[in-house]
């Protein structure tokens, strides 16, 4: 029986692989289809959401169907219950790729003001957590999530630097750059956006693993756990 729960969980880890690979990819995506005003690019993008939220719905019901039938406790009730909250982080994340994809649209036909430089290095520093944050879900890695964690100021001051170029540099000096200005402004929430759902997963690794609450206590992620 515990063979089989067992093998069960491993599953459940697979299939949560499965929706972080596929949030990341349709985050990448993306962004490019925003650095080349690429509206079929962008439309790729929207279209592959449905698989996402397929997905999610997946995991959810087969988590729901685990508790039900296993009663799990202690770690593995901590393991369901971080695939619950990791699924809907995920699905959140591929949500926000389709809003990048949208700001790629509203931009479509339009030239840049500036090349970017900046939203694409927050969207890697965004898809790197998010990706880190998964690797420490699979390998129950509590100093690999404090990691993500510890990374989003990074996240924030890129997003603050994007805000200050676009609205004093432009918008500004000249109110005709806002419907350009705009949409890049948005994208660089969104894949702040992005960064705060990695930390959130991460957080609840960290209680995963060790038992211990950081979420809203960042004091917390320099203590270890007692043996």
């Amino acid at each position: 029986m515990q063979r089989h729960f067992d093998e069960e969980l491993r599953e459940l880890k697979g299939s949560v692989m499965r929706l972080a690979s596929l949030a990341r990819q349709a985050l990448m995506k993306s962004v490019e289809a925003l650095k080349d005003r690429d509206p079929s690019a962008a439309r790729a993008v929207m279209d592959g959401d449905a698989a996402l939220d397929a997905l999610e719905l997946e995991i959810d019901e087969r988590c729901l169907d685990l508790i039900a039938r296993h009663q799990p406790m202690a770690r593995d009730l901590r393991f369901i219950t971080a695939a619950i909250r990791l699924n809907a982080e995920l699905e959140r994340i591929g949500d926000l790729a389709v809003d990048v994809a949208q700001r790629a649209l509203d931009l479509s036909g339009k030239p840049l003001l500036k090349p970017l430089v900046d939203i694409p290095r927050l969207a890697e520093l965004a898809a790197r957590m998010t990706g880190e944050a998964t690797e420490a879900f699979v390998n129950e890695d509590a100093a690999l999530a404090r990691k993500v964690v510890l990374s989003d100021p990074e996240a924030d001051a890129i997003k603050r630097s994007v805000e200050k170029e676009l609205v004093e540099g432009y918008m500004m000096k000249d109110g005709s750059t806002a419907d350009r200005a705009v949409p890049l402004l948005l994208a660089a929430r969104h894949l702040e956006r992005v960064a705060d759902h990695a930390v959130s997963m991460a957080e609840d690794i960290i209680y995963m693993v060790d038992a211990r609450v950081v979420r809203h206590r960042p004091e917390a992620l320099g203590k270890r756990p007692e043996k």
